[in-house]
């Protein structure tokens, strides 16, 4: 009598930041050595008609690997609309989280059910954003503050000019908005302002559900990223950005000395590691 087929190994979800984690605008590549030693580069996304974000030729192949041996779940803050220009090689992830976690994308649309379900954890929670964009109007001096914006009708951020930003404000509005069930994250030239249930880290372990990964790996280099590192197996955060500035660690997580784009490509190499290759 033959003996019953193996069950399928269960899938790697990978669930990765995007902007200065695994793309990067001209501003942040961090391209330190001689013009002529510059890896080449692929855009991925244009705005207004203009190139914005780039990942390395080598990342872009091994991206594509990835993709064919994983879960592969870009996780990130920006909006619908804002995913909607990025064009990653490989193909089109079935999975994607938008609006750090408000959204939670199948095949390209919001899953309804999703969407409801963390409106009515924000509803029982948190302060209104209506409070909340309230304070960060008020309280924003015009000699910084370049734009205001909500996202997604969730969450909010200010555009700044980081070299007249005082240095406590940040401080100050994370105080107050604390006790309001708000988190606040400087990154770049924005300041976020976002409802503490609102995590990439829930919308990752819904589709951990769905799809029955057996291990969650992930990478980011936020403060809006750090729920996400603690909840996955493993994972990666690079040399620069929020998390490195503030000397952010978890046992689990390695602190790669890379930055700028080259942290992309070493991502994407020890995902790889991860997931079997080789």
């Amino acid at each position: 009598m033959s003996s019953p087929a193996p069950a399928p190994a269960a899938p790697v979800l990978v669930a990765s930041d995007l902007d200065r984690t695994l793309i990067y605008s001209a501003a942040a590549l961090g391209l330190a050595m001689p013009d002529a030693e510059a890896p080449r580069l692929l855009c991925v996304e244009v705005y207004r008609s203009r190139p914005l974000s780039y990942l390395t030729e080598t990342a872009a192949a091994l991206l594509a690997e990835l993709a064919g041996r994983s879960v592969l779940v870009p996780t990130t803050t920006r909006t619908r609309e804002q995913y909607g220009r990025i064009h990653l090689p490989g193909p089109p992830p079935r999975y994607a989280i938008c609006a750090n976690g408000g959204h939670l994308l199948v095949d390209g649309e919001s899953d309804p059910g999703w969407h409801a379900r963390v409106r009515r954890a924000l509803d029982a929670d948190c302060a209104s954003l209506a409070e909340v964009r309230a304070r960060l109007t008020a309280t924003a001096d015009p000699a910084w503050l370049l734009k205001e914006r909500v996202a997604e009708d969730l969450f909010a951020y200010l555009v700044v000019d980081r070299a007249e930003l005082p240095e406590t404000w940040v401080k100050e509005l994370a105080d107050w908005a604390g006790p309001r069930g708000w988190t606040v994250s400087l990154q770049g030239r924005k300041i976020y302002a976002v409802p503490r249930p609102l995590t990439k880290s829930a919308a990752v372990a819904e589709v951990a559900r769905r799809t029955g990964a057996g291990r969650v790996l992930a990478a980011g280099d936020s403060l809006l990223d750090a729920d996400l590192l603690l909840a996955a197996d493993a994972g990666w955060r690079p040399g620069h950005g929020e998390l490195a500035e503030l000397g952010w660690s978890a046992p689990h997580i390695a602190a790669l000395p890379e930055r700028g784009v080259a942290a992309g490509e070493r991502i994407l190499r020890e995902a790889l590691l991860h997931t079997g290759r080789g």
